[in-house]
């Protein structure tokens, strides 16, 4: 079956705007059970020089219980491409959520700090990590034995989170877990040769209840808004790769100046030390110079 490929922001948008499919994605993930799922979507106007994009900045506000009945709080972002802004923009996100704390009862107007799990998708292989699906997680010890403490505090669980990291070109048809074969339906190698935009997966390969993931994928291929979105990200990719590139020769060329500044410093310095030689050389001259006179005068005493 043919899908639309999930990579791109729009349909990652579309498809976690399905309470039912999010849920089922994150509870997957997680290994948590969903209680609350809320989508949040921010829109961010991105000027480009072929004109201007409106990009959604996908954030999710989840609650989830865990199995000793913690509530917490989840956040997921999508990656595509590796600019080092990408990192700063996660930071700054993850500081939105610490500092606005979340109520924790609907109706209550008591604002409780709710433990963050952040979720980050990445379009881009890590340089030393090599596998699908990563944990990050806390652990507790007493720093005096180094034995791990079971038992977990509020203001720790408030001011630290766990992470889940998933590199999706390392999604394919082999799986460990239910949740790289859920994240399957990521699996860029399944491109068609024609469009980029389009997955062909097979169906039959996913249990009954991850079918309806691509399914709904499937119904995106219909919507022709979703499909010129996807040629517009193409486009802003392009351009951000072809500024990465521009910026980067920029680089290349203030280093050859820079070079070039220290090559003209190191020959100014050394005719410098030209000419404190030639006025070393121009003393002694001048010094020869005077014994000589000195010299001549004596010798006209002596007459």
């Amino acid at each position: 079956m043919r899908i639309a490929n999930p990579i791109y922001d729009v349909v990652f948008k579309y498809l976690l705007q399905n309470n039912e499919i999010a849920i089922l994605i994150l509870s997957t993930i997680l290994d948590e059970e969903i209680i609350a799922l809320d989508l949040l979507p921010q829109e961010t106007a991105t000027a480009l020089e072929k004109g201007s994009f409106t990009v959604y900045r996908l954030d999710f506000s989840a609650r989830i219980k865990t199995r000793d009945g913690t509530v917490k709080q989840v956040v997921i972002e999508i990656q595509k491409a590796k600019f080092a802004a990408d990192i700063m923009r996660f930071r700054r996100y993850l500081g939105e959520h610490y500092k606005q704390g979340f109520t924790l009862e609907p109706g209550s107007k008591v604002q409780q700090a709710i433990p963050i799990i952040s979720l980050y998708f990445l379009g881009y292989q890590l340089e030393h990590v090599h596998v699908p699906v990563i944990k990050v997680l806390r652990n507790y010890y007493d720093a005096a034995t180094g034995q791990a403490i079971a038992a977990r505090e509020e203001f720790i669980e408030s001011l630290t989170h766990d992470s889940y990291v998933i590199q999706i070109p390392y999604l394919g048809p082999e799986y460990k877990t239910a949740a790289e074969r859920l994240l399957a339906v990521f699996d860029q190698h399944r491109k068609i040769a024609s469009d980029e935009h389009i997955l062909d997966i097979d169906e039959a390969a996913y249990p009954e209840e991850h079918r309806k993931v691509i399914r709904w994928l499937n119904r995106a291929i219909t919507e022709p808004k979703i499909r010129q979105t996807m040629d517009v990200e193409d486009e802003i990719l392009v351009e951000l790769e072809d500024m990465e590139r521009r910026i980067a020769g920029m680089g290349q060329a203030l280093e050859e100046k820079d070079q070039h500044i220290a090559g003209m410093g190191q020959a100014l310095k050394e005719k410098d030390q030209h000419i404190a030689g030639m006025g070393q050389a121009l003393e002694e001259k001048d010094k020869a110079l005077e014994e000589k006179d000195r010299l001549i005068a004596e010798l006209r005493q002596l007459r």
